[in-house]
């Protein structure tokens, strides 16, 4: 018998001024498991957030928690009993309340049960040393760890995440997204995080939902939204990418780098080859001799470096092509700066490459 999903939303819509910002979404979160929203500012990700929590009132669509409706357009349980936890990028601790006091608010029980489950919480976020301190009294991530204890205290069955992490620095960040994921997991909380970071949602989510305009056009493991994009915009919303412009004759597109494949597209379709600069390989051991027409990689095509910048772990080098005058990214791990107007030839690794319709 299969699981029942902690949390399902089936075709929520929501429209304002006559704009559809919520178009027809759907999509299930099991116990345990972390679903990523992730997708530009102003794609709808906020306000699908706010419908399930129960703040907002979808126009259509229907809403469940372990299999109970919580929402349609006519019955609505109210938002404090559908046992649903929050979590937003300004922690919303309350200041004239101690961290205990802000931890237990919300709570049910005597005096003692809630002291207990405060003092478990703060164990648990390694703040229990600062139960009686006031929120400013903390640094930004001790806030963002009470928030999260907060909300977590009355244990509910779903958490909604909206943007939590953005507030804090870069290295604090890291630690604290992986802390507050094994504390949600241990809990057994189905978890629906909305980022517009596509390395946040790589890095936390079971699953990721990618929005657009309102719709969710992609949603898989992160290893196959990234892997087996839809289309050019999914592929370049997670890295910089290389466009290849080519139009199909018998299922193969001719290009300066030679043939590719392009099944199911009809002869005189004009098509777009998608590749990311850590797939566009420099042809060393050619140094600059010309093309190599037995590599593997296909046909070795010539490009004149305009700028080359070391970015840490990897060096980024852009190529003005002679075939076409474009420009191609390339990335080589460490330290690779050539002078700017070198010639260098370029491979493409055809297993990593997209092959799309042209945008007009």
């Amino acid at each position: 018998m299969a699981e029942t999903p902690r949390l399902e939303i089936q075709h929520l819509t929501r429209s304002f001024a006559g704009r559809a910002v919520v178009d027809d979404v759907s999509l299930r979160v099991m116990p345990g498991q972390v679903t990523c929203l992730l997708g530009p500012s102003g794609c709808g990700k906020s306000t699908t957030l706010r419908m399930i929590a129960g703040v907002e009132m979808q126009d259509t669509g229907r809403i469940f928690v372990d299999g109970a409706l919580v929402c349609d357009t006519v019955f609505r349980v109210p938002p404090e009993r559908r046992s649903i936890g929050l979590m937003f990028q300004d922690f919303a601790l309350f200041p004239h309340l101690s961290v205990a006091d802000n931890v237990a608010f919300g709570l049910t029980g005597n005096r003692e049960e809630k002291r207990a489950r405060v003092a478990e919480m703060l164990t648990r976020v390694h703040l229990v040393q600062h139960i009686d301190a006031y929120p400013h009294q903390l640094s930004g991530g001790e806030q963002q760890r009470v928030a999260l204890a907060r909300a977590i205290a009355p244990r509910p069955k779903i958490m909604l995440m909206d943007e939590p992490f953005s507030g804090l620095d870069n290295r604090l960040r890291d630690g604290i997204r992986d802390e507050t994921l094994d504390i949600l997991k241990e809990e057994g909380t189905a978890v629906l995080l909305v980022t517009h970071e596509p390395d946040e949602a790589m890095r936390m989510a079971d699953e990721i939902a990618l929005m657009r305009d309102g719709r969710i056009v992609q949603q898989g493991a992160p290893y196959n939204v990234y892997n087996t994009p839809v289309d050019r915009a999914a592929a370049s919303f997670f890295s910089d990418v290389n466009v290849i412009r080519g139009c199909v004759q018998g299922a193969l597109t001719d290009t300066p780098f030679g043939q590719f494949l392009a099944p199911g597209y009809p002869d005189g379709t004009e098509v777009e080859i998608v590749i990311r600069p850590q797939h566009l390989k420099i042809d060393f051991d050619r140094g600059g001799k010309g093309p190599n027409p037995t590599s593997m990689d296909g046909t070795p095509a010539r490009g004149v470096v305009e700028r080359a910048r070391y970015m840490g772990s990897e060096s980024l080098v852009e190529f003005r092509m002679d075939h076409d005058g474009s420009v191609l990214k390339a990335t080589v791990p460490s330290v690779f700066l050539p002078r700017p107007g070198m010639a260098l030839w370029l491979m493409i690794r055809r297993d990593k490459c997209f092959v799309f319709p042209a945008r007009a």
